[in-house]
């Protein structure tokens, strides 16, 4: 690799890893049209969509790995919610991303374009003063946060992503979880997500370890300053820069497929 994309990398996987540490997302819907399409405009080298995919894969598993470790001792992880979302959402993750090469490219960015609108309306819906609840005292309905969180996965097994820019605005909105707790909370249960298809990037070699070693080591260091600047700013804005950063991206995919 140049040292010209090097840096790009770098800078992609610390930008991107910042965000989702600070906002509680594992970063691939920033990262993956940063990867995309800024190397190839900046003319130091260009990436497939399947190689942005494997390398995204790897990337989000540890940038959520920096993520959670920021937020251990802070008293936001509520383990209740993370196991039982975490596991339902791997389980449909992997239904997802196994019954996937059924679908047409079209068809997997209509998923993407719908889960992405989804998300963007409901973080523009009032959630009340739930962040006024201590993180001890957060109580939420265990049936609606499984089933939610295994259809969420099975989509976002299906366009290839954790998942966590459609869980975080449903922990905010229907499970009624504190903005700060759904953000750390959100970062665990992503990992989670992420563990299954990045093994199956892995064993199908769909890596290329140069570029993801440089985003790795990017998000390892970026990630927990995101995570702990997220700690120091008001929730409101936290919320909004969540909904610019998905209603932008609901907005490009639905023009590419227009």
């Amino acid at each position: 690799m140049d040292l010209d994309f090097i840096i790009v990398l770098f800078l992609i996987g610390f930008f991107g890893s910042f965000i989702s540490g600070m906002v509680g997302i594992g970063g691939s819907i920033i990262k993956y049209p940063l990867l995309l399409y800024v190397p190839t405009m900046l003319g130091v080298g260009s990436l497939s969509a399947a190689e942005v995919a494997g390398i995204s894969a790897v990337q989000v598993f540890f940038a959520t790995i920096g993520g959670v470790w920021a937020f251990r001792k802070d008293g936001y992880l509520n383990k209740a919610l993370i196991l039982s979302m975490g596991i339902s959402v791997l389980v449909g993750s992997f239904i997802g991303g196994f019954g996937s090469n059924l679908l047409t490219d079209n068809s997997i960015n209509f998923v993407y374009a719908i889960m992405a609108t989804i998300a963007a309306i409901m973080m523009f819906v009032p959630k009340g003063n739930v962040d006024d609840i201590t993180s001890n005292q957060v109580e939420f309905n265990y049936l609606i946060a499984i089933i939610a969180a295994f259809i969420v996965g099975i989509g976002s097994g299906i366009v290839g992503a954790a998942g966590a820019f459609l869980l975080v605005p449903i922990m905010l909105v229907i499970l009624k979880i504190p903005t700060r707790v759904t953000i750390a909370s959100s970062l665990a249960i992503t990992f989670l997500s992420s563990i299954g298809s990045t093994i199956g990037k892995v064993i199908t070699d769909q890596v290329l370890y140069g570029p993801a070693a440089v985003m790795i080591i990017a998000s390892l260091i970026a990630a927990p300053l995101g995570a702990n600047a997220g700690k120091k700013i008001n929730t409101k804005i936290l919320q909004a820069i969540l909904a610019i950063l998905i209603l932008v991206t609901a907005v490009k995919i639905w023009i590419d497929i227009i």
